[in-house]
């Protein structure tokens, strides 16, 4: 909010509050909703509609809480150039540019190398938007940029497709521990983009609740049913196929990130005033529908299956003795 003082007729000085225009970019998922509320309550700033004045920060949520069907880089290009007075950007970029890798420190710092799986496109294309905000950043005098990398961002009224691949793809190596997670809910992430607009922070901020959520527990809070876990290599080509025909949830890509650690500090953005309302489990069971599975004991669902199991080879054997009975009769005939 800028102040500046304006001459009366009388000689006296009046005090004129300014706001400065905001315009968001790419808000279209339930991360957009919150960000465009909070920033129409805010009194240090207005928003502005595109082309309608001159725009003075922007506000480009690259990734929305959502696997993107097409590309993430958008008209972010052509949003940079459309507002000669854009002097701050902020971009919400994902954790998931740092990679999951078996080496990553436990948690990730902004200072850390960005090293996507090569095979996950939507993590590269926001790599490419983060170079293409800092590219704008240093070809103009006083400009800066926020450069959000949220954990995964989930809410009740929308749930990420992206936080449950991710779930979905969990526990199913064979003899090997799943790796812990972090999910953030989108009102702590639209408050971190209110903070950057407002005090224009400059650089890249990690947003992640305290602490992070064991493998084990993520399965548990998914009430995923027990499945025979198979080795590596027959997981991998199973699950191929059932992406390439629409079957499973994990893309290709995608997989790694359930298999080795890529949590993120937060120290950086706390620093700076933000404080998260909610835990990671909190997030998560929010952001996903509670299954029955879920409130069954161990021993109990370990029942449940076995009955299962034998109500299905009863039902073939059934089947089965029908079917032998026909033919007897057709021959008969």
């Amino acid at each position: 909010m800028n102040t500046f003082r304006e001459p009366l007729a009388s000689g006296a000085m009046s005090l004129v509050t300014t706001t400065t225009p905001v315009w968001v970019g790419n808000g279209t998922g339930g991360l957009g909703s919150r960000v465009f509320r909070l920033l129409a309550a805010s009194d240090k700033v207005c928003l502005a509609e595109s082309g309608s004045a001159p725009v003075e920060v922007l506000v480009w949520l690259a990734a929305d809480n959502a696997l993107p069907d097409h590309g993430v880089l958008g008209g972010l290009s052509a949003a940079l150039r459309e507002s000669p007075e854009l002097r701050h950007v902020v971009l919400v970029s994902s954790a998931m540019v740092y990679g999951a890798w078996e080496n990553n420190p436990v948690p990730l710092t902004e200072e850390a190398l960005l090293r996507p799986d090569v095979e996950f496109a939507f993590a590269r294309q926001l790599g490419a938007a983060e170079q293409l905000v800092d590219a704008w950043r240093r070809e103009g005098a006083g400009r800066t940029a926020t450069v959000l990398r949220p954990a995964i961002g989930m809410a009740a009224d929308d749930t990420s497709r992206l936080a449950a691949a991710l779930a979905a793809g969990m526990g199913q190596r064979f003899g090997t521990a799943d790796p812990p997670a972090q999910f953030l809910h989108l009102d702590d992430l639209a408050a971190a983009v209110l903070l950057a607009v407002e005090q224009q922070l400059d650089g890249v901020f990690n947003v992640a609740p305290d602490g992070w959520i064991a493998g084990e527990r993520v399965r548990a809070l998914a009430g995923a049913v027990p499945r025979l876990k198979l080795p590596d290599r027959v997981s991998e080509v199973i699950t191929n196929l059932r992406w390439r025909f629409q079957r499973g949830p994990i893309p290709p890509g995608l997989r790694s990130y359930t298999r080795s650690p890529w949590l993120i500090a937060n120290d950086r953005l706390k620093a700076a005033g933000w404080q998260p309302n909610v835990t990671n489990e909190q997030a998560y069971v929010e952001g996903t529908e509670g299954k029955w599975w879920t409130m069954v004991s161990p021993k109990r669902r370990q029942e449940i299956t076995l009955v299962g199991a034998s109500v299905a080879t009863l039902t073939g054997v059934l089947l089965l003795v029908r079917a032998v009975r026909r033919a007897r009769r057709r021959r008969i005939s």
